[in-house]
């Protein structure tokens, strides 16, 4: 036998050598994994067995990339809500711990997109990019690190800028029996907020595919979507969906509130988010309360919306505005849910029926309306011009329904009932047209001054869009001072109603020539010899 060269030999030891060195250095990495078995599956939930170790609100994993929550956690099971598709599941199926509690996805990436609570997009604009992620369940900021409420947020809404203001950091409940115009009002201050450096996150809550196409279509027209961020679950969504996106979407608008800037968070609406949530609690066989919702229910809101707030300096001075809408109905704004989220809020805008089919848009109630910040939160000049502008309207409308009695009214009643009628044609105003601040002062006062009492009221829209467009002739630095100044100066009202008279001229009633003394008829007895 011929023996192998001597490089060859080594060629071979050292190949023996590492094979060695290989084998006593490898390991197999065992991660022990805990995994559990579906007992059951029912609509929106499912029972889980065998994981001992997981926590209330844990993120579990199901097959076919179905993620729910822990929503029970007793001793020999856990409840989950499923957060997807669960029509493929199945008992016997196994469930993985993601020992992490539910996030979203945050950040600048998320402007001019649409998405639901898991950060899926729905635009198919491409996935959605970015390396934040903060949990959807967060504790609320601590007093001390919360500022004064003193900054307006402005509607573009002469009525609600007026009459009830809205500030930075507050949390002001829109209500209303269906198709009253609640998500009008929230869509509408999105818009004005253009050139306002303000971020806005519109929360879609369990609404009709068609009715959240709509209203992203509006934003999108309106050049709106550029600062808008929409979470959105639709009505065929599972319930836990449902139930997660507005805590998702607060999330979201924190994030940028902590980088130092003024947020405004729509939730649209509460009421189906309450349904949803009532119904996984029945489901999970939770003891039932009023009106068959949770004990908690109360709970469920409130911490969701404490998270709403104006930062100190310190902080970053970021404010977070949050405009809930709740759905009641046949008018009772004293049902359970309504009354839990007035005691919540600092306020709230109330509309109508009445006043929707009388064709008062919008249809607020100025009466059962009210902001709890009030003027804090208002310009100066809106406090200057709409001071008594409340108390003018709320004595006309009870005027007015004592002149229905038929009953004969003496002269300066009847002043005060034409005064607010032109008030209330005043206050009206089309969708998707907001105002800004000069053209509503210029508006409101005109209003207040009675300019507007000698204008036809057929010819009142055509007036006030007269007056509004001439307000955005005044000089710069008297549009500046609307916003800065502490009060007007009476040389600044004076150009104001100036301007006003000016714009109203076309609309004042032509009278009738007065006779000359010529034309004057002769009397009876002319020619006659006197006595």
């Amino acid at each position: 036998m011929i023996a192998p060269p001597d490089s060859l030999q080594s060629v071979v030891d050292q190949s023996f050598a590492g094979l060695s060195q290989g084998r006593k250095a490898f390991s197999l990495p065992l991660t022990p994994q805990e995994v559990g078995t579906v007992t059951r599956v029912s609509t929106g939930i499912a029972m889980v067995s065998g994981l001992l170790g997981a926590g209330y609100d844990e993120l579990l994993q199901f097959p076919g990339d179905v993620f729910g929550l822990a929503f029970n956690v007793d001793e020999t099971e856990i409840g989950v809500v499923l957060l997807g598709d669960y029509a493929k599941l199945q008992a016997g199926d196994q469930v993985q711990r993601t020992g992490r509690v539910m996030d979203v996805i945050v950040g600048d990436a998320l402007l001019g997109r649409v998405l639901d609570p898991l950060g899926r997009a729905l635009d198919h604009l491409g996935p959605l990019t970015s390396n934040t992620r903060l949990p959807i369940e967060r504790p609320a900021p601590a007093i001390m690190d919360r500022a004064a409420v003193t900054v307006p947020l402005q509607t573009g809404l002469k009525v609600v800028d007026a009459l009830i203001p809205i500030g930075r950091g507050q949390r002001e409940l829109i209500l209303g029996d269906r198709q009253t115009g609640k998500s009008a009002i929230a869509i509408d201050t999105i818009l004005n907020q253009r050139g306002q450096d303000v971020v806005c996150v519109y929360c879609a809550i369990g609404q009709r595919a068609s009715a959240v196409a709509k209203v992203v279509a509006i934003l999108r027209d309106k050049g709106a979507m550029a600062y808008t961020v929409v979470v959105v679950t639709e009505g065929n969504d599972p319930p836990g969906l449902a139930f997660i996106a507005p805590y998702a979407a607060t999330s979201i608008a924190e994030h940028f509130m902590e980088a130092g800037r003024d947020v405004l968070i729509v939730y649209d609406d509460l009421t189906q988010h309450a349904r949803a949530y009532r119904e996984l609690s029945l489901l999970l066989r939770r003891p039932p309360g009023r009106e068959a919702f949770p004990g908690d229910i109360f709970y469920i809101h409130s911490r969701m919306l404490e998270r709403a707030t104006r930062l100190r300096a310190e902080r970053g001075g970021g404010s977070l505005t949050a405009l809930p809408i709740v759905e009641t109905e046949a008018q009772n704004i004293s049902a359970y849910i309504p009354t839990n989220l007035i005691s919540i809020t600092d306020g709230q805008i109330y509309l109508s029926p009445s006043l929707f089919e009388l064709g008062v848009l919008p249809a607020i109630d100025v009466g059962k309306s009210v902001s709890r910040v009030g003027g804090k939160a208002q310009l100066a000049s809106y406090r200057a011009v709409a001071g008594d502008l409340k108390l003018a309207y709320a004595q006309f409308e009870e005027l007015e329904n004592f002149a229905r009695f038929g009953a004969r009214l003496d002269e300066g009643t009847t002043q005060i009932i034409e005064h607010g009628r032109r008030i209330r044609a005043c206050l009206k105003q089309p969708q998707s047209a907001p105002l800004s601040v000069g053209a509503q002062i210029g508006v409101l006062m005109a209003l207040t001054e009675k300019r507007f009492d000698s204008v036809p009221l057929e010819q009142m829209t055509q007036a006030e869009d007269a007056v509004a467009q001439a307000a955005a002739g005044l000089p710069k630095e008297l549009l500046a001072r609307f916003n800065t100044a502490k009060q007007l100066s009476d040389a600044d009202r004076q150009a104001i109603l100036q301007m006003a008279d000016a714009a109203l001229l076309p609309f004042q009633p032509k009278t009738a020539p007065k006779p000359t003394a010529a034309a004057e008829p002769p009397p009876k007895d002319a020619g006659k010899d006197a006595p």
